[in-house]
């Protein structure tokens, strides 16, 4: 399937909000927990990437705590899948899930223990992926762009590019997560943002290291560049449109760059070496109630593709343009997409190079 293709049905929900007719909201689940099932389970996510209000609700109908296990990387995660650790539920990006379940690491979904799918944008399911949604199940989605600080940085930011400015010396603050580095670099060189052509991985390499010169790496165990910039360790770095919500009255501007954004996606899985597979549908099942999606969203301002959840989120959010961006943004955008074998080992060879590199 082509990239814009996969573009326009993933995000083509921003054109919808207007018509959607919103269905019944769900009733809780009335199926009682056996002695079978977990006094705890585990999630292995990012950091305060689900707000503890919705596992206390969880825990307190079921009367199942959750294990909140954070990552560093998403590479990471699946690395530690493939490993063998044990987890109940994962968030993963598309172009991590094919692989783990190609190789069998993933459960498939058992959809009549996941009845609020039914709930889930069309425009969200049976993707590329992971066609018929038979491993994922749809969580959040949104923008990459620039944050800076518009006190500190007397030029307009428009471009990608802007993060190689000399002027920002050892002032840019990078994330280091694979998958969004190198697509940045990509696209700031005018390729696009899932490019396998070795030329331009090459000429992306190059330019990474320009970069890895002028910057430093962010702790992945931070939830937000916002802190960073307010304290001007950095005066610019990419982020999301979550950090943009957190600006308030800072000094601080997020930017989406004219080269375009990369849409970025998450997704529920459960590995294959789960013993409550059952229990973590039913914990994915409660998360798509209308009403816990709202509440994650109006929490965490992550949108979600719960078509029924948006009589219940705050008109402040639903409204607000950063986070369901307009449909010239999306338009002008690109998705991460899962690579081929080759093109995985060249994107981790560059990334070890990158990481590996000791700025100046």
């Amino acid at each position: 399937m082509k990239i814009h293709t996969v573009v326009n049905r993933l995000f083509s929900i921003v054109y919808c909000f207007a018509l959607i007719l919103v269905t019944a909201c769900s009733a809780p689940s009335t199926e009682p927990i056996t002695t079978s099932s977990p006094a705890e389970l585990t999630l292995y996510n990012w950091i305060d990437y689900l707000p503890q209000s919705v596992m206390d609700a969880f825990t307190e109908e079921y009367g199942i705590t959750i294990n909140y296990v954070y990552y560093e990387s998403q590479e990471e995660a699946a690395q530690n899948i493939r490993a063998g650790e044990k987890y109940d539920v994962v968030v993963l990006p598309p172009e991590l899930i094919p692989g783990l379940y190609n190789d069998g690491y993933l459960a498939p979904i058992d959809y009549s223990n996941v009845l609020n799918f039914r709930n889930v944008s069309p425009n969200f399911r049976d993707l590329a992926f992971d066609p018929g949604n038979k491993y994922s199940v749809p969580f959040h989605w949104g923008t990459t762009g620039l944050l800076y600080r518009n006190d500190l940085v007397h030029k307009e930011i428009t471009s990608w590019s802007d993060l190689w400015d000399p002027a920002f010396d050892s002032k840019v603050g990078i994330w280091p997560i694979q998958r969004a580095v190198i697509p940045i670099t990509l696209k700031s060189l005018g390729y696009p943002a899932n490019s396998e052509d070795p030329a331009h991985l090459q000429r992306a390499l190059e330019k990474m290291l320009e970069l890895r010169k002028n910057s430093f790496l962010v702790s992945n165990v931070n939830s937000s560049i916002v802190p960073i910039l307010t304290e001007g360790k950095a005066v610019i770095g990419y982020g999301w449109a979550y950090d943009a919500l957190l600006i308030e009255d800072l000094p601080i501007t997020y930017t989406i760059p004219e080269e375009g954004s990369i849409l970025w996606s998450d997704h529920f899985v459960i590995p294959a070496s789960s013993t409550y597979k059952r229990t973590a549908e039913l914990f994915m099942d409660f998360l798509l109630r209308p009403e816990i999606s709202a509440q994650i969203i109006n929490e965490s301002y992550y949108p979600m593709a719960n078509d029924a959840a948006v009589p219940f989120i705050s008109p402040e959010i639903i409204n607000n343009p950063i986070i369901f961006p307009p449909s010239e943004v999306v338009e002008n955008s690109e998705i991460t997409l899962s690579l081929s074998p080759e093109g995985l080992k060249l994107y981790e060879d560059i990334w070890q190079q990158f990481i590996g590199a000791v700025p100046e």
